[in-house]
């Protein structure tokens, strides 16, 4: 007869009474592939460090003092250029090649740098609810300049908020994110356009899996985002 392992024994013991059905396999699928939590030598390394590295570059190129600094200088092109640089420079981008084409196109002419640096400032630090920033800035991608490929994605909308303030914002990647939610058993409410509706509801998701969580010590939405990657990846199979 099969004698559970000590530490899978400790692992259930941890586990807190709210969590049950689909929520709590998804807990034990996560606690699968990385036994010691958030903690998880193997979890830092494929999945928490190189977020965590390119939100440092991101501090570095465009904290809000030196963010605000080039917005007053008029340096709309080189605050869309650091923008681009950190994402690309990140061990695992976040976005298709074809999205990175697109927003260089977008932002190549000064109009669309403009627009870009302005509202994407807006979304980071201006003033005002959380959900009308992010509305507004919906609107300023969906009218930045356009070559063939489109600027609007749920990638191109979310990775920039998730790289500078993950304390607040969440990265949204369709596929992965809607296997997840299903997997979970939660309604992200999921359209193809990118609205404030359906971000709403998977920040409350992601609180929903911070709660369930909670005993595993979650520090902010990267190991949010990354608990539900590890749920909607075919990586994770």
């Amino acid at each position: 007869m099969h004698t559970p392992s000590p530490s899978l024994d400790l692992r259930r013991s941890r586990e807190p009474r709210a969590a049950a059905g689909p929520a709590l396999r998804c807990r034990r699928k996560f606690l699968r592939f990385f036994p010691g939590g958030f903690a998880d030598e193997a979890y830092v390394e494929w999945e928490r460090s190189y977020k965590w590295e390119t939100h440092e570059r991101w501090q570095e190129a465009l904290g809000r003092d030196e963010f605000r600094r080039l917005l007053g200088a008029r340096e709309f092109a080189e605050i869309a250029a650091r923008a681009v640089r950190v994402e690309q420079r990140s061990r695992h981008s976040m976005i298709f090649s074809f999205e990175k084409m697109a927003l260089r196109d977008a932002v190549r002419p000064p109009e669309g740098a403009q627009a870009f640096a302005e509202g994407l400032y807006q979304l980071l630090h201006g003033r005002g609810a959380v959900a009308r920033r992010f509305e507004r800035w919906v609107e300023v991608v969906a009218a930045l300049p356009r070559r063939q490929t489109r600027v609007l994605t749920w990638p191109l909308v979310t990775v920039f908020g998730f790289i500078a303030q993950p304390d607040t914002h969440i990265f949204l990647k369709p596929n992965v994110t809607r296997t997840a939610a299903r997997a979970y058993g939660f309604d992200v409410r999921y359209s193809s356009r990118p609205n404030w509706e359906t971000y709403a509801s998977l920040l409350d998701f992601a609180a929903t899996v911070r709660r369930d969580v909670r005993d595993l010590r979650p520090r902010d939405m990267i190991d949010l985002q990354s608990f539900i990657w590890v749920q909607g990846s075919d990586e994770y199979d």
